[in-house]
Parts: C-alpha cells; sequence; structure tokens
C-alpha cells in the first residue's frame, strides 16, 4: 500500500470510493441524438454559446486514466469504468491493454508532482489507442503501435472519499469535478512532458455551425486528417472533434460517422 502525505496507508477499503470520485463523465453530442442514431438540430452544451470554442482531435481509442495520491507514493490506473491496477501489484487486471501502455508513465509521474496541484486526489485522463485498441486502429498505425494522448485532468479532495456512494455519484454527475481549464491543461502537459490530444485552433461562435450539415463541412474542412498517427503506416482518416469552452463548463465530441449517417439518411428520405 502507498503511504499518505499524513503518514496513513491508503485504505483499500475506499477502493471503489476512489473509482467513482474519479470516472470520467459522459461527453455530449455536439447536435443532440434522435432515433436510431440519428443527429437533430437541436444543439446540446453549446445551445446559447457564442463565445470561444476550442477544438481538439478526438481519437479513436478507449479511456485510461491515471489517479495519484498523495506523498507521491501512490498511484492506481483505470478503464473509464474500473480501476484496472494499483501500484505494487495489489489490483490486476490487463483488460484493453491499458495498463500495459499507461504503467511507465504512471511511474514517472507517481515521483514528485503533487505540488503543481491543490488537491491531492490527481487524475489524468488520457486515449490509449493503436494497436487493437478500437475498430479504426490502423488509422494510427497498421505496425500495431501504441500511444496515448491526454485531453483531460481534475484533482479532489481526500475526504469525498468518506462520502456515500450515492452521494459520490451525484457530485461527479452534476459537475462537481473540478477540471482544469484549457491554458492550465497545456502548461501542466508541458511541464509534466505528457503528449497532449492534437490541438486544432480555436473559433468564434460566428465560426462554429449551428446546424448539421454546416458542421459536416465543419468537420471536414477543419479537419481533413488525423493528426495522431503513431507511424508513417498510419491511414489517418479522423473520428472527429471535441469542442469547449475555456473553463471547460461546455464540452461536446462531433464524429464524422453521426454526421455521414444522418445526412445519408435524410437524402434517402427525399
Amino acid at each position: 500500500m502507498g503511504v499518505l502525505e499524513n503518514g496513513r496507508m491508503f485504505d483499500m477499503g475506499k477502493f471503489d470510493a476512489l473509482n467513482s470520485v474519479t470516472k470520467y463523465p459522459s461527453i455530449l453530442t455536439y447536435h443532440a441524438l434522435g432515433e436510431r442514431g440519428a443527429l437533430t438540430e437541436e444543439l446540446t452544451t453549446f445551445d446559447g454559446w457564442d463565445g470561444p470554442t476550442y477544438l481538439t482531435e478526438k481519437i479513436d481509442g478507449t479511456n485510461g486514466r491515471i489517479v495519484l495520491l498523495p506523498g507521491s507514493a501512490d498511484y492506481f490506473i483505470g478503464s473509464r469504468e474500473e480501476l484496472l491496477y494499483a501500484r505494487g501489484d495489489r489490483v490486476g487486471n490487463p483488460a484493453l491493454g491499458i495498463v500495459q501502455a499507461l504503467k511507465p508513465l504512471a511511474e514517472r509521474l507517481v515521483d514528485g508532482h503533487h505540488s503543481d496541484f491543490q488537491r491531492p486526489i490527481v487524475t489524468l485522463y488520457l486515449e490509449v489507442y493503436g494497436g487493437r485498441i478500437g475498430a479504426q486502429a490502423k488509422q494510427y498505425s497498421t505496425k500495431g503501435a501504441v500511444g496515448y494522448r491526454l485531453f483531460d485532468l481534475n484533482s479532489a479532495e481526500m475526504e469525498i472519499l468518506d462520502w456515500e456512494r450515492h452521494r459520490i455519484s451525484s457530485w461527479r454527475d452534476d459537475g462537481g469535478q473540478e477540471f482544469l481549464d484549457v491554458g492550465t491543461l497545456q502548461s501542466v502537459a508541458e511541464r509534466l512532458n505528457v503528449p497532449r490530444v492534437p490541438y486544432l485552433s480555436v473559433v468564434s461562435g460566428e465560426e462554429t455551425p449551428k446546424d448539421v450539415e454546416g458542421m459536416a463541412a465543419f468537420l471536414a474542412e477543419r479537419l481533413p486528417e488525423s493528426q495522431a498517427g503513431l507511424d508513417e503506416t498510419a491511414g489517418r482518416r479522423p473520428e472527429g472533434l471535441v469542442l469547449r469552452d475555456f473553463d471547460r463548463s461546455r464540452i461536446a465530441k462531433a464524429r464524422f460517422q453521426d454526421y455521414e449517417r444522418t445526412l445519408k439518411r435524410r437524402q434517402q428520405r427525399r
């Protein structure tokens, strides 16, 4: 077990609570989903927004997370839904190749970076991709290369682990997790030497399409090919974009396949 900053060992009886506290919330599609997965013209989190919007590439892989605990002695590695590994093999689950991909990074980060954060439970959220991960792995490498990219980071207080499970879930679902803003995330990633998801640009509210057809064209214009290739064999067909405002109070995803499917169905109905 790892030593916490007050000298106690981490209580593995709080393992499930730690998993819940550090789960990554679901991201809505930019346009709302309707029947049979088709998009509607309704905007979700960006309805009424006319401020600057930051664009990053959405990578087709699997969500991973590294949870760092105080005292720089302990870490956990997880998928989106569950923690898979605890330092020292206290928990071991090789599912999805996440642990193998992220363990070297976790071992490096665990030694001395807690001074960067105000709250002691630090969670890095990374897309793990390539290899045999995801249906579009060959768009990043046909040689089986595996990579990871940081896309979000937050920190939380230790006392939240003492809450009842339903209270933790409500806190998380109601936006209680405090994520870094765009600028701070970029500076922390550079300081920790962790690669981020490809940053594309920032656009004004006037430049951001409000209709489905406009967003389909916007995707093709802004992301003609993936910037996350792992080697020269990458097919480079991108999955889509993630859109967010500066402080991450608004965030949404726009995937090529959703817009292609929707426009195809509309065309067939004409």
